[in-house]
């Protein structure tokens, strides 16, 4: 795993912390309010699984506060599937009747909020899904539905906890960074065995293996041990726990994440379950006007391909 260092910035630190970082994220919530979607951003898709409009129903869950939905931070995700054959819409109710979901064939839910926390990014983070709903997906799950679960750093993985230990995933509720805390995105190598060999690294065909995937930032999780890892973090990583998002102090609780996961696939039932602990990399943003994080990033240009090979194998079509 590797650290991409924005050349211009090399040298300028402050603390022991990017003026680039500080700049787009760490000086107040207002980061993410200043991100929008790169409605620029294509990609050649030479191969699509299906024709226009033909292809399985996708739904982007909107109805639990979402950060990321259809037509808002998934808009580019939503473009790169259409493209791809798939239909994609947007979900506004919670799934309390697994009738809901009966003509989809994948469920996409990134980053979800309990209406406790969507002005306020403090602990505690509750659930964003109800006991109910849970077990509906689980079932739903388990009887062949496909569920991508994305939870991005506090207070998102805390939102997404109980939902992610139906499936035996256990997120922590904080900040995945190495102890240089340098701005992402975090670069996962197929070569050192942080980016693992999977049915997501192959791809359908030659021109659709990956060897690097970048993130940006996000949380890390313990995935169950029936589970197949897709990115691992080195031993140098922590999950800094503050009590306040983006607030780091020198008493901010942390812990170690080397080996925990922050994208892993798991077979459940008759369906799939895949399961990642960060957002950005599957959608293309604009931060402060013109800087690209995402699948649009310079250092990230396997994401897209990345993201296909992903849904295609919650499809079935590895």
């Amino acid at each position: 795993m590797k650290i991409f260092d924005p050349t211009p910035m090399k040298n300028r630190i402050l603390n022991g912390i990017p003026l680039l970082f500080l700049t787009i994220v760490f000086s107040s919530l207002s980061a993410f309010s200043q991100q929008i979607p790169d409605t620029t951003f294509t990609f050649q898709n030479r191969h699509p699984a299906y024709q226009p409009g033909r292809g399985p129903i996708i739904f982007i869950d909107q109805a639990h506060n979402n950060f990321h939905t259809k037509e808002g931070g998934f808009s580019p995700f939503s473009k790169l599937l259409e493209l791809d054959g798939y239909r994609v819409s947007g979900l506004t109710k919670p799934v309390k009747d697994s009738d809901i979901l009966t003509n989809c064939k994948i469920l996409v839910i990134a980053n979800a909020l309990n209406k406790a926390n969507v002005d306020h990014w403090i602990l505690p983070t509750p659930s964003a899904f109800s006991k109910e709903e849970i077990r509906v997906i689980r079932r739903w799950v388990k009887n062949g539905g496909c569920l991508l679960l994305i939870a991005d750093h506090m207070p998102f993985a805390g939102a997404a906890s109980e939902l992610g230990k139906a499936f035996g995933y256990e997120y922590i509720n904080g900040f995945a960074m190495n102890d240089k805390r340098a701005w992402p995105p975090s670069v996962f190598l197929l070569k050192d065995n942080t980016l693992r060999a999977s049915p997501v690294t192959t791809g359908r065909k030659n021109s659709e293996k990956i060897d690097s995937i970048a993130t940006f930032t996000g949380s890390a999780f313990r995935a169950p041990k029936k589970s197949m890892p897709v990115l691992s973090f080195p031993s140098d990583y922590k999950a800094l726990q503050p009590d306040t998002a983006w607030s780091f102090g020198d008493k901010t609780p942390k812990q170690s994440i080397g080996g925990l996961s922050q994208g892993s696939i798991l077979k459940f039932g008759n369906g799939r379950v895949a399961v990642f602990g960060e957002a950005a990399m599957f959608t293309a943003q604009l931060v402060n006007g013109n800087f690209k994080v995402g699948i649009n990033s310079e250092a990230a240009p396997q994401n897209a391909q990345f993201v296909l090979n992903l849904i295609h194998w919650l499809d079935g079509l590895e």
